[in-house]
């Protein structure tokens, strides 16, 4: 792996609990505008200008204009400042039950381009090409993409050296997550840490997918227009958070479906049973074989487990929780060809439980759930090592970093 330090753009020590902020796409509109309208630094202004000035929503290259200035508007009024030295960063969260910590730092574009940095996530070309405007527009990063590498135990003491120290920032979150964040410019532990990932053969986009691929094809954009490239200019790299894969976790993403495409229950049911033995569940159940399926439904928990005659231990994609209920129930029962597309699905994160899936059902928002297995960091690397896709929201991978903690500027400043 290739990868360099920069001269983040980040906030202050004493605003930074301020500015960070979790993706816009997560806040409701309610609680957005209270957020706006309560957090004059929250990172949020940037992302969403037209409504922290309460004007007509804006698009395209409107938006991202916006975006920009606002952007400027914070550099200037001393919201976000320059390093003055590149670094590389150290960042660590804990939680309750997790403890996460790795390097941000710009990794190579090449790298992405060569598959030293693999995929297991197929992007929708329509969102590469807005990511990319984005990119172009704003002139800055804001999201590291999360890659995760095989532990090197000398990085670990690397990383150690510096956890022990005072961080940068020091703050929690109103969802209990304290955050940690170190600046690391010592020319010498630079180098070293560089050199360390060179030594790094493989890795791999754990959450990002877009995120990299509208990277690659704005380095592609930039290097068409130039005369002048040594590929080392910003628009060469975009910026990363390091894991290794020991840390990072992988937790189920469920299915919520708003209807059952017309059937009748016992319609549904019957259906199901033509690809699934299904066994009526006296409590809530997790599945624990990669055939199983948890489904809830009319009341109650069902186990589904995969027949002999779709189901393949040896299939690395096709053995998936996320392949058999696309396969052989959303698509063929209840005409859902495109979960990313459909609005009859709604995903939930496994760290709500099972309990949030029967809610959401038994509140009548929703008539069925499903619950999948967790897929394995090694399921996930096997997979992008064979160049293969897994189906879409097969994962949901933490940590979940904050937007505008550190921001990877692409001006040449």
């Amino acid at each position: 792996m290739k990868i360099k330090a920069f001269k983040g753009v980040r906030p202050p020590r004493d605003k930074a609990h301020l500015v960070a902020s979790r993706s816009y796409l997560t806040y409701s509109d309610q609680a957005l505008r209270e957020k706006l309208s309560t957090n004059p630094y929250t990172f949020l202004h940037i992302i969403n200008p037209e409504q922290s000035a309460a004007n007509a929503p804006l698009v395209g290259q409107q938006k991202y204009k916006g975006v920009r200035d606002m952007y400027l508007k914070f550099r200037s009024d001393g919201v976000l400042l320059k390093d003055q030295k590149d670094s590389l960063y150290v960042y660590r969260q804990v939680s309750e039950t997790d403890s996460y910590v790795g390097i941000i730092a710009a990794s190579s574009v090449d790298d992405y381009a060569k598959g030293v940095i693999k995929v297991h996530e197929q992007t929708i070309a329509s969102r590469e090409v807005m990511f990319t405007d984005f990119l172009e527009h704003s002139g800055f990063n804001a999201e590291p993409v999360l890659i995760t590498y095989s532990g090197v135990p000398r990085i670990n003491e690397w990383i150690d050296s510096y956890v022990k120290t005072r961080p940068e920032y020091e703050f929690t979150t109103a969802n209990k997550v304290l955050h940690h964040f170190w600046c690391v410019d010592s020319v010498a532990a630079l180098d070293e840490l560089i050199d360390l990932f060179g030594e790094v053969k493989t890795a791999y986009i754990a959450d990002g997918h877009h995120r990299s691929a509208s990277s690659m094809l704005y380095c592609t954009r930039k290097t068409s227009k130039s005369t002048s490239n040594n590929g080392d200019e910003p628009h060469h790299y975009f910026m990363s958070f390091l894991i290794n894969d020991e840390q990072m976790r992988i937790f189920d993403y469920n299915r919520l479906i708003l209807d059952i495409n017309g059937l009748t229950t016992n319609e549904f049911l019957l259906q199901l049973k033509a690809h699934f033995t299904i066994q009526k569940q006296e409590c809530v159940q997790k599945p624990t074989e990669q055939s199983e399926i948890s489904m809830y439904f009319s009341g109650c928990w069902y186990g589904l487990k995969a027949n002999d005659t779709i189901y393949n231990p040896l299939g690395r994609v096709s053995s998936l929780g996320a392949s058999l209920l696309s396969n052989h129930i959303l698509s063929p029962i209840l005409g859902i060809k495109d979960v990313r597309n459909d609005d009859r699905v709604a995903f939930l994160d496994g760290k709500k439980g099972l309990g949030g899936l029967q809610e959401a059902v038994d509140s009548g928002a929703y008539q069925v759930a499903f619950a999948l297995k967790p897929v394995t960091v090694k399921q996930m690397k096997e997979v992008a090592d064979r160049n293969e896709i897994m189906p879409p929201k097969s994962t949901y991978v933490e940590p979940k970093l904050r937007s505008g903690l550190v921001i990877y500027s692409l001006d040449h400043e």
